[in-house]
Parts: C-alpha cells; structure tokens; sequence
C-alpha cells in the first residue's frame, strides 16, 4: 500500500513539476504524512526528483530540438550556480535563507501572472539594452541555480518566471529547457544530500518510479494546454506555496 501511495504521489508530483515547477506542493507534504521527517523528507523528494528529470529529457526532444545554443549557456551557468549553493549549505543557516524564500516565490509568481510579450527591435540603442539584457539573465540564471543547489522549493517557478520575460521561446519549449537545467541542479544536491544524511532508499525507488512517469506525461500535456492558461495555474500555486512557507516559516 505504501509503495502505491508513493508511485501515484509521484506521477502527480512528476507531473507539476515538469509542467509547472511545482512538486513541493504534492510531494513533499505526503512524505510528511507518512511519517518521514522534514530533512529526510526533502532528501528523498530531491532524490525522487531525478528521475522526474529523465522522464521529462525523454519526453521533451521535440521542445528541445534547435535550442543547443541556449542551453549551452544556461545548463554550465546553473550547474556552477547549483554547486556554489551546495557549498552555501555548510557556510549559512538554512533558516537564514528560508526566510527570505517566501518573498522570493511571491514575487516569481507575480511575475509569471503579469502578461508579457516579447519583441524584437533594432537599433544601436536596443542592442546596448539587448546585451546588458543577457548578462542580467545569465546572472539570474546562475543565482537560480544556487537557490536550488541550496534550498531547491519551487526553483522551477523562478526559472520559469525569468525565462517567461527574456526568451522568445514558446512556453513549452522554454519550460523543457528549465526542467533539464534544474535537473542538473538536482543531481549536485543529490550527490551533497547522499554524503550528509542516511537515504530512505525504499521510499526513494517507489517514489522515483512514479516521477519518472509523471516526468515523461508532463511535457506531453504542456504540449497541448493554452500557455496562458498554464500561466496562470503556475502564478496561482506560486503564490500558494508562497503563502504556505511564510506561515511556516514566521509561526504565523
């Protein structure tokens, strides 16, 4: 029955994830309830979230057919970034950061829900904005990395809210790009969490098997949902995890 209970958790998990970047709000309270403790709990859900990564790679090649230029930028800036805030993990207090996380969803939420549309202009003074443009976003992808490495709740939301206003990408196809940019991120905080904690490997197969089919669905329905409609879904349980994490986080 428990082996059940956490396939179906994450096919569902799968799912959210790699269509909205969101599998702490499925995964990570089951596990809870079944009695796993906070830390373990994180462990086994980012170790589940491999295999999410795999699932959606496989599933994903349409979307990411064309894109090698882009992803040889943003995968090297996000895994530099992923083992940066692994190695923030022994240097700051994780209740240090998690107060601040809250606000760092919410206003990634806001962002996603805010409609915006990408163009392209011409001339010297748009190309000047154009390359200060890049560096920002290559900065913001690094620091996403190192927020996942570190802290990794809704990492997928960030990247999703960034890459909504600098790519002129389709939804899908910048949303396939983050799964297997976070997916790298995953397997530096996977590799950290393995060496500093005892692993619920039973909990982590079972797990990991219904991620990987969620992973595989989730860019497959993307594929066939209203962007905008997937937009607003994202922005709306953004802002509810958000909401959950600060009364957490604050005793409220």
């Amino acid at each position: 029955m428990l082996n059940f209970i956490l396939i179906v958790t994450g096919i569902l998990a799968g799912i959210v994830s790699t269509a909205a970047g969101l599998a702490s709000l499925v995964s990570y309270p089951v596990l809870l309830v079944l009695g796993l403790p906070p830390v373990t709990a994180n462990v086994t859900n980012t170790l589940g979230l491999l295999f999410t990564s795999v699932g959606a790679v496989a599933s994903s090649q349409k979307e990411l057919r064309g894109h090698m230029k882009s992803l040889k930028v943003m995968l090297p800036l996000t895994l530099l970034g992923s083992i940066a805030g692994a190695f923030l993990l022994f240097i700051i207090p994780e209740k240090t950061f998690a107060k601040i996380v809250p606000f760092f969803i919410f206003v990634a939420a806001i962002l996603v829900l805010i409609p915006h549309h990408n163009h392209i202009d011409a001339g010297e003074i748009v190309e000047k904005r154009s390359t200060i443009k890049k560096m920002l976003t290559w900065l913001a992808i690094f620091l996403i990395g190192g927020y996942t490495g570190y802290f990794g709740a809704a990492g997928g939301v960030l990247m999703l809210s960034l890459l909504s206003w600098t790519s002129n990408d389709s939804f899908p196809e910048y949303n396939a790009q983050k799964n297997l940019a976070l997916g790298l991120a995953n397997v530096v905080a996977a590799v950290i969490y393995i060496g500093k904690t005892t692993v619920p490997w039973c909990y982590v197969v079972a797990l990991g098997i219904g991620f990987l089919i969620g992973g595989f669905l989730g860019p497959r329905i993307v594929r066939h949902l209203p962007a905008q409609l997937l937009k607003v879904l994202i922005g709306i349980g953004a802002l509810f995890l958000a909401g959950s994490l600060f009364m957490k986080v604050y005793g409220l």
